[in-house]
């Protein structure tokens, strides 16, 4: 470990949108008041899942519900991580991340992705073989349009000719854009192309992700580095037995969800992933206990994983309303402004 800093630590939402059991209706009014209260708490945005097939994924056109957040909020970024190319004609996937930027008044943060689930991509007829194909084409197309008056492209899968095209982003020349980092090859190709990542895993693993990130991004010394975000799940209540206690059956119906079509479909559940609360806690996966208690777990971590923004799931499982309510009035009150001025070491 060195002595360079890194800048304050900024926060963010990440959320599955994973089913809690009862009304979805309900679930969508839970979504948009958390969302609201994160907008007045200083968080700096809103990322949404996209998952099909599966009740771990409630937001299948993230897009859709991302309009409606972006109503209930004024200052909060709101966007998909990621929105799932694969599944998108790319001028319609095009069309709509216009629409949603200018919805939000240029507020929309871009993830994109061709999927990390196979059998969710082939429930629309979208084989293994041709995906990462697929999606490149979709990703270029997308990024092409924003710069252009008329599309033409010939390719594999797509081809156009001549399209007019009418809407345009905010952001020029395109927003901001996301990539979910598993391995430090990926940290590279995001570096060389000024994407921010989102990474899920062990701190000492994440650290070899931002670490490969930095190594290729040293030079762009003129740049701002993009963002280098770790998810994690929080819980914080006036105590760690009150929190643990919130917290511990709100993961095992998230975990159930996460292995639903591992499970239904005899497959295997995905690597990596705590079985248990207790692991989750062990593996610094879960930052749940009194606003002191998730203080101190998260600088260490940041520390570690020399990430410069947190990810929190705030909501999952079928965590109460009013537990993530509390949460997020800590975070407003406590974590949030102690990590403003706050210096971790890379």
């Amino acid at each position: 470990m060195n002595c360079e800093a890194v800048p304050a630590l900024s926060f963010g939402i990440f959320d599955h949108l994973d089913h809690a059991g009862g009304s979805l209706r309900e679930q969508y009014n839970d979504r948009l008041e958390i969302a609201a209260a994160c907008d007045e708490a200083g968080f700096r945005a809103y990322h949404v899942a996209e998952h099909h097939g599966t009740p771990h994924g409630l937001a299948a056109s993230p897009n859709l519900f991302l309009s409606a957040v972006a109503q209930r909020t004024r200052k909060m970024r709101l966007g998909p991580l990621v929105m799932l190319l694969n599944l998108y004609h790319p001028l319609r996937a095009f069309e709509e991340i216009c629409m949603l930027d200018q919805l939000s008044g240029g507020r929309l943060d871009l993830g994109i992705g061709r999927g990390a689930v196979p059998l969710e991509l082939s429930f629309f007829g979208v084989s293994p073989a041709e995906a990462q194909d697929r999606y490149s084409e979709a990703a270029e197309i997308v990024l092409k349009a924003m710069d252009t008056n008329t599309l033409t492209y010939s390719g594999r899968h797509f081809s156009f000719c001549d399209v007019p095209i009418a809407l345009s982003t905010i952001q020029k020349p395109y927003p901001p854009l996301w990539y979910g980092a598993m391995k430090p090859e990926t940290a590279r190709w995001a570096a060389e192309s000024s994407i921010n990542i989102a990474c899920v895993g062990k701190s000492g693993a994440i650290r070899a992700i931002t670490d490969a990130y930095r190594a290729h991004w040293s030079t762009r010394p003129t740049q701002v580095m993009p963002l280098l975000g770790m998810v994690r799940i929080v819980v914080i209540a006036g105590s760690d037995v009150e929190a643990r206690a919130l917290a511990a059956p709100a993961y095992a119906r998230w975990f159930k969800t996460f292995t639903f079509l591992s499970r239904t479909r005899n497959l295997p559940i995905p690597p990596n992933l705590p079985k248990s609360f207790e692991q989750a806690l062990d593996d610094g996966f879960c930052l749940v206990g009194s606003p002191s208690t998730v203080r101190e777990s998260l600088k260490n971590q940041v520390v570690e994983a020399g990430v410069t923004y947190l990810m929190c799931q705030l909501a999952f499982g079928d965590l109460p309303l009013a537990a993530s309510l509390q949460t997020i009035s800590a975070m407003r009150s406590t974590i949030i402004p102690d990590f403003a001025g706050w210096v971790g070491l890379t």
